[in-house]
């Protein structure tokens, strides 16, 4: 009788075990698609923000909030500090996400409209599943790299095309963008399976203070402010929604899904950052931007599939 019981409790654990992990799976969906919505509101929300403030302002300012916000959660739920071993992981995603692809966006956006932006960065799942696949020491196939190869000649030649024959310092920025990010994407989805995901950019916040701070002092100091509703609603959005919260349940998704399984889901970034520029900055797009942006994903979903 014993082990009768024995042989039909094995199936019910093992169908509880794949509920919970589907359970786990689906939750991690969900807050990936809801860091991929925060992040496709960042540049028309950076574009309001520069109506009142400089870009090196902004991109301080910015910083510092997000902050200030992480590091009352991690010192009011008393947060261990991390590990050593973690200490260069959190550098090389405050360099990535905290710094450097806030900074290279918003000197872009400052001669580029969002809707060239948005295409341009619609290039950050490739890159980032590329980096991945490199920091994770395993080959993509020949198909991954057709399809890698094939969505960076639409986007190159989309910005040359829009560029009038030659790239400009705006498409400089947002190429140099790609890779600051992907690297701070790669590095933050590999640290929030070690602590949670929150913790993983509340660190990188709080590391990046000694930089923001003084930044922010001299930026502030040399750049005319001027508040308006667009340029208050727009730091707050790209500090608090995009800089930190954006950021929490999108590493947090990574961690629950994996980063190929999150990159799939960032596909609809650059459509979604498109029907906001017109919305909520009345931009006209250029008939190029929105089938670059479909041949984009389309390149990007074979590289997914082939990496399996």
């Amino acid at each position: 009788m014993r082990a009768q019981s024995s042989a039909t409790e094995s199936p019910r654990i093992a169908v509880g075990a794949t509920s919970a992990e589907n359970r786990g799976a689906a939750f991690g969906t969900v807050q990936a698609a809801l860091g991929v919505v925060a992040f496709s509101l960042t540049f028309p929300a950076t574009a309001w923000g520069l109506e009142g403030f400089g870009p090196w302002s902004l991109i301080a300012v910015r910083s510092i909030l997000a902050a200030a916000i992480a590091g009352a959660c991690l010192v009011g739920l008393r947060v261990a500090p991390p590990e050593r071993r973690h200490w260069f992981g959190l550098a090389v995603v405050g360099a990535g996400v905290v710094l450097g692809f806030p900074l290279l966006t918003t000197l872009a956006l400052q001669t580029s409209t969002t809707a060239h932006a948005a295409v341009v960065v619609g290039l950050l799942p490739l890159t980032t599943a590329l980096l991945s696949a490199l920091r994770v020491g395993t080959r993509p196939s020949r198909t991954f790299w057709i399809a890698a190869l094939a969505g960076a000649a639409a986007v190159i030649a989309f910005t040359v095309q829009q560029s009038g024959g030659a790239l400009t310092s705006a498409d400089a920025y947002l190429f140099a963008a790609l890779l600051v990010c992907a690297a701070g994407y790669t590095e933050g989805g590999r640290l929030a399976r070690q602590m949670p995901g929150w913790q993983v950019i509340g660190w990188a916040l709080v590391l990046c203070l000694p930089l923001t701070v003084p930044m922010a002092a001299v930026a502030l100091s040399f750049e005319p402010v001027h508040l308006t509703a667009h340029s208050v609603t727009g730091l707050l959005w790209v500090a608090i929604g995009s800089q930190f919260l954006g950021l929490v349940v999108w590493y947090r998704g990574m961690a629950a899904i994996g980063i190929p399984k999150a990159s799939q889901l960032q596909l609809a970034q650059p459509l979604l950052t498109l029907v906001w520029s017109v919305l909520l900055l009345g931009e006209h797009l250029p008939v190029a931007a929105p089938l670059t942006a479909a041949a984009v994903l389309v390149c990007i979903a074979v590289t997914q599939r082939a990496r399996g």
